[in-house]
């Protein structure tokens, strides 16, 4: 997954509201290029709409249809959240934030679900000590 890079990963992050988590990690594809402000507002939209919120503790704020020319490239923003933040009334500990150039945000959902779907690979995400871990699982899954 070449879209996934260190300086994209954030660990040991504390949010007080869905919101702030959306915020943050739309703030992170931004800060790295892949998507105007207009991006980050649409993933709150999405959100409003019907929650990103997958299970297992992950949840994959992305941004609205409509939003599809705020993104300038494919990227994806990993926060690792150990106590959780709340997605309407589920806990999330891992919010991947994505936004993808054409179709490529369906592929980048497809190979998250996939990791995600095996709790195991979820808690070594949680638990990771370093960005170089959280790589490593995602690069190993999808390989």
């Amino acid at each position: 997954m070449p879209f996934i890079q260190t300086e994209m990963i954030r660990l040991n992050q504390t949010f007080a509201t869905t919101e702030e988590a959306i915020t943050a990690a739309g703030a992170v594809l931004q800060d790295a290029g892949c998507v105007t402000p207009e991006y980050v507002e649409a993933m709150h939209e999405r959100q409003a709409i019907a929650s990103v919120y997958i299970g297992n503790h992950v949840a994959i704020p992305h941004g609205t249809e409509a939003a599809k020319s705020a993104v300038q490239k494919t990227g994806i923003s990993f926060l690792q959240v150990p106590d959780g933040v709340d997605f309407g009334g589920q806990t999330a500990k891992l919010v991947i934030g994505i936004a993808g150039v054409n179709d490529e945000h369906l592929e980048l959902l497809s190979q998250i679900a996939i990791l995600c779907s095996d709790e195991s690979n979820v808690e070594r995400l949680v638990q990771a000590k370093t960005k170089e871990e959280i790589l490593a699982l995602f690069m190993e899954e999808v390989a």
